[in-house]
């Protein structure tokens, strides 16, 4: 993996190339003071930290398990944010997308009050963050992990069932500039939205678990 950061290792992966699938865990630098994590691919790890390297792989080998699952295991998870004063926030499966040209297929409202509480707590994770109402439901659209584009929505109770969900994510692939891909994390539990996210064309690409600063 040499000495390619996060960002790289990512934009890699948008493009299907993704790391040697050898068992082995790279560590790289935080993107940024707020992140830190793991994302695993097919058998390969990636875990970022500004954390020695040799003591990351130390507690991962003394994790009990699989080696391979180790680096998302609550055993190593719960060392590796012990250490850094970090919370470990959900296992999420990440998926990516590519942009699409022209309008969203459905009117979405830009919501400028940066008080909105889904604006707030979009900021605590993401930069450049864009948030959209439509009917039933929101789009969050910012600039999270190593810079990454990332999209998220939520769909109001009344409105579930009815394809809304799909249409928000695939609306993110509309809004995104020239040239980008789009990111999105699910919950794996939350079948509905794993659901919406593949319909709008988001390609399976890994698992993810980010340690914050304070509570999720």
């Amino acid at each position: 993996m040499g000495t390619r950061g996060l960002a790289e290792i990512l934009a890699d992966a948008a493009g299907g190339v993704f790391p040697p699938p050898d068992g082995s865990v790279t560590v790289v630098p935080q993107p940024s003071p707020r992140e830190a994590g793991v994302i695993a691919f097919a058998a390969h790890a990636v875990v970022f930290t500004d954390q020695d390297p040799d003591r990351v792989r130390a507690a991962l080998a003394a994790a009990p398990g699989d080696p391979l699952s180790a680096p998302l295991c609550p055993p190593f998870l719960t060392a590796f944010a012990e250490r850094t004063g970090r919370t470990v926030n959900n296992i999420d499966l990440l998926s990516v997308a590519d942009r699409l040209p022209g309008g969203p297929p459905l009117p979405l409202r830009p919501v400028e009050d940066r008080e909105h509480p889904r604006v707030v707590r979009a900021l605590r994770y993401r930069e450049d963050v864009r948030v959209y109402e439509a009917d039933g439901g929101v789009l969050i659209l910012g600039r999270g992990v190593a810079g990454r584009w990332e999209s998220a929505v939520e769909v109001d109770p009344h409105a579930q069932g009815r394809g809304l969900g799909r249409a928000l994510a695939t609306a993110a692939r509309h809004l995104l500039p020239e040239g980008e891909v789009v990111w999105a994390q699910q919950a794996p539990g939350n079948a509905p939205s794993v659901r919406a996210f593949q319909a709008a064309g988001y390609r399976p690409a890994g698992a993810e678990a980010l340690l914050v600063l304070g509570q999720p």
